[in-house]
């Protein structure tokens, strides 16, 4: 083999190298690159249905990493059946759901069409599906140009639903339609009645519920207000009290028992908008919204209650969070809070019967419970090295942590 064919090979031979291990390169960095993409998926709420579980948030497993609007069953353990995702080319999010009869209504947002609204802010919607997840009818609401449904009650002739409509933040306006809205619905979804109450800028309503033929509903007015509303079942106005001073969520969670009214949030512990130190609240109502008693729980940063239920045996039992400032992570220009859960149970005198924090990743958040079968699941989701993944938590009534789904 003379020396010219030798350099000629070896010539090949390193350039088949440079190739292979370009591809190598390419191979890896594609494999770290979807390793390294963030991921979330979310439940928001729940509710049990016959002998499986609906339930309702939001996922980014696809192309373009946006958040899309999720139904989904799951069997009594808490397996998935089916998923289905809400059809919009952009983002979209469900809050809450309940099942009516043999369908299922969701409510939420989604970020609208462009060609449609002429911007890119969020719009109200309610999607009503059969059992198996496909779409029946659906319905949007916009007013102010950023809106979104926060809750619902079935009720035999149609849909109560409650949420907000206001202007963003950059946008000047002292428009007297925003706020925070109650709507109903028929049973195609089909609007009846809608009214508005609260600024333009941050009034919302949050949770709702009936009480001797009229409709209470709770949340924010001003961004330190927060209130609780009474409607009659015919949309007309009764009364709403106020609470000074809560966080920037107001009333978030609102139960029933022998006719009074039991109220969640948080409360600023000093009046001072730009204070992050606050407590979880818990507020007894009459039916008439004069305040009876009110009780907080003091942890070691930002606490507040965000959902509550009357199990079987009358106790209050409640879900929240608290948030504790993470030096490490926080700079002068950003404060970084580490998030865990709270499940509480309070007596209807307000007296405290358990606190319990649930943490067991990078951050812990509760956005649900049921008293299913005498245990309390809760659902939520947590972080896992940058992603957000959703799961099912089970406690027995006692606050012993049975299990993690």
């Amino acid at each position: 083999m003379n020396e010219k064919f030798k350099k000629i090979r070896n010539i090949i031979v390193i350039i088949c190298l440079i190739v292979l291990l370009i591809d190598i390169v390419i191979l890896v960095k594609g494999k770290l690159t979807k390793k390294e993409k963030a991921f979330f998926d979310s439940i928001n709420s729940f509710e049990k249905s016959d002998d499986d579980i609906i339930a309702v948030g939001s996922n980014t497993d696809n192309k373009e990493s946006y958040e899309k609007a999720k139904i989904a069953l799951y069997n009594d353990k808490y397996e998935k059946k089916w998923e289905k995702f809400y059809n919009t080319k952009y983002r979209s999010s469900f809050i809450a759901v309940k099942k009516d009869n043999d369908s299922y209504v969701a409510v939420g947002n989604y970020e609208a069409n462009k060609k449609e609204h002429k911007s890119s802010l969020r719009s109200a919607l309610i999607v009503k599906y059969d059992k198996e997840g496909n779409v029946i009818d659906k319905n949007d609401f916009q007013v102010l140009g950023n809106s979104k449904f926060t809750n619902l009650l079935v009720v035999d002739d149609g849909y109560i639903v409650i949420g907000q409509s206001i202007y963003e933040n950059m946008v000047l306006g002292t428009s007297t339609e925003g706020g925070a809205f109650i709507i109903k619905y028929d049973k195609d979804l089909k609007e009846i009645w809608k009214k508005n109450y609260g600024g333009s800028k941050s009034g919302i309503y949050n949770d709702l519920l009936i009480l001797d033929n009229n409709i209470y509903v709770v949340g924010k007015d001003s961004s330190r207000l927060g209130i609780i509303s009474k409607y009659d079942l015919d949309g007309n106005y009764i009364d709403t009290a106020t609470y000074k001073i809560t966080d920037t969520f107001g009333f978030t969670g609102v139960t029933t028992d022998n006719d009074y009214l039991y109220v969640v949030g948080s409360k600023k512990v000093k009046d001072d908008e730009n204070s992050y130190d606050t407590d979880a609240l818990i507020v007894k109502y009459d039916k008439d919204l004069n305040k009876i008693i009110e009780n907080s729980y003091r942890g070691k940063g930002m606490e507040r209650f965000n959902k509550i239920i009357l199990d079987d045996k009358s106790n209050l039992v409640i879900i929240g969070q608290t948030g504790i400032y993470n030096k490490k992570k926080s700079t002068s220009s950003l404060n970084v809070f580490s998030y865990d859960g709270i499940l509480a149970k309070y007596n209807t005198s307000l007296k405290k019967l358990l606190i319990e924090n649930y943490g067991n990743s990078e951050d812990d958040y509760l956005t649900d419970i049921k008293n299913i079968n005498g245990k309390y699941v809760l659902s939520g989701y947590s972080t896992y090295k940058n992603n957000y993944m959703s799961k099912f938590i089970t406690y027995t009534e006692s606050g012993k942590l049975i299990e993690v789904k």
